[in-house]
């Protein structure tokens, strides 16, 4: 009987144990998940409602930081631009700005220059970093690449300062001539010499601004709106055209060939004028007596064929140092007899925007004292050469047509080297 009431005692000592232990469970149960849990404060209890959309749509690069400064989320550009490594900010001056950010809740703005990630170049990137607070424990970090922005800006400086400096020359000539006229009222002779380089200053004037304008149009028209098969042969016999009576002052012989049967694709206003420029510097810097030549072929390229117009002269020639910048802006090879001949310094840059903005490029051969020969390469109209040929096989084997001069003339395989004498035009 007494054992029987230890055992019955015991049991229930045991019971009351258990309970115990099973009602502590669960309160440490229910207490253990009220808890947040780091996954929860990296995601739902860090970033607010929106900010991860909204930070997904945003043109900068974005970073967000928690209190121990460790990247809660960063954009690709981000990554892009180097600012984040190993999940931590990889920039000391904008971890700093971040800390007193967080520390006082205001509002902070640097602009900064950094290296370029995995390039041996000297030049950096420029960006403009802004820190703001984001929430009681965040701080978020946008950054704007600047880089481009300063390029432009200084181009635009430059181009300001040369069109100035441009300007400047003839206004001053001119309002010092007009002075020397005034003051030779009583002399004929010296009103009229006067007045004579009073219109040379006034010419240069007029075309330095006429370049400006057409410089400004290619620039920022885009020429495929209004493309149209374009025939070579009536590009050049204009540019030609263009040059004739200062080819004719200098004795220098026109002359063009392999022009026949050949399109290209493109604005029509544009590619007489970037011809006309390159036909009009080949006799403007050529001596007296000599050859200026205007060829053309069609060659086969990856993306398409295209035709090769090539300006050839017998001038001064281009040194080696300086055939690196001649399609600058406002760079001359001679200032001085630049000037003389009345160049602005714009022509080939023209030329330069027309063939990139048609999709082709304009490269220079030259040797000092021997001649260059400058070619434009343009995307061949297509379709308008599919026609041509249609066109032939429905005429007889031979016609007149067949006959037409330059249509298999000596530049049909002409090289960037100087081409010799195609057939002269009337």
């Amino acid at each position: 009987m007494d054992v029987n009431a230890a055992v019955a005692a015991l049991a229930a000592i045991a019971g009351v144990c258990t309970g115990v232990v099973a009602m502590l469970a669960f309160r440490w149960s229910e207490r253990e998940q009220a808890k947040p849990t780091r996954s929860s404060l990296h995601t739902d209890a860090v970033l607010p409602p929106g900010v991860d959309t909204v930070l997904s749509v945003l043109r900068s690069s974005a970073v967000v930081l928690d209190e121990s400064d460790s990247v809660v989320k960063a954009s690709s550009a981000a990554y892009a631009l180097g600012l984040v490594r190993g999940g931590k900010l990889a920039v000391e001056p904008m971890l700093k700005l971040a800390r007193d950010t967080r520390r006082d809740g205001e509002i902070r703005q640097i602009e900064l220059d950094l290296p370029r990630r995995g390039t041996g170049r000297g030049d950096a990137l420029a960006v403009s970093a802004r820190v703001a607070p984001l929430g009681s424990r965040l701080v978020l970090l946008l950054v704007e690449d600047l880089t481009e922005a300063r390029r432009i800006e200084a181009v635009r400086r430059d181009f300001v300062a040369n069109v100035s400096h441009e300007l400047k020359t003839p206004v001053g000539a001119l309002s010092l001539l007009s002075e020397a006229v005034m003051d030779a009222s009583d002399d004929p002779e010296a009103v009229t010499r006067f007045a004579g380089r009073m219109q040379v200053e006034a010419t240069r004037l007029t075309s330095l601004v006429q370049e400006l304008i057409d410089l400004s149009r290619v620039q920022n028209d885009d020429p495929l709106e209004d493309a149209e098969p374009v025939r070579v042969d009536e590009l050049v016999a204009e540019a030609i055209d263009r040059c004739r009576h200062a080819a004719g002052t200098k004795q220098i012989t026109m002359a063009a060939g392999g022009t026949a049967d050949h399109h290209v694709w493109g604005n029509r206003g544009q590619l007489a004028a970037a011809l006309g420029n390159l036909v009009e510097n080949a006799v403007n810097y050529s001596p007296a007596r000599t050859r200026v030549g205007v060829a053309a072929r069609r060659v086969t390229a990856p993306g398409g064929d295209l035709i090769e117009i090539a300006v050839t002269d017998q001038g001064i020639g281009i040194s080696d140092r300086d055939k690196e910048r001649i399609f600058e802006r406002f760079y001359r090879v001679d200032p001085a007899r630049s000037r003389a001949t009345g160049g602005t310094g714009l022509g080939l840059a023209i030329v330069k925007h027309v063939a990139a903005s048609h999709g082709g490029e304009v490269t220079v051969w030259s040797a000092e004292n021997q001649g260059s020969t400058f070619t434009l390469r343009l995307p061949e109209a297509g379709r308008e050469r599919a026609r041509n040929k249609a066109d032939r096989r429905n005429r007889p084997l031979v016609g007149p047509d067949d006959l037409e001069a330059g249509d298999d003339g000596p530049y049909e395989t002409f090289s960037d080297e100087p081409l010799p004498a195609p057939e002269v035009l009337p």
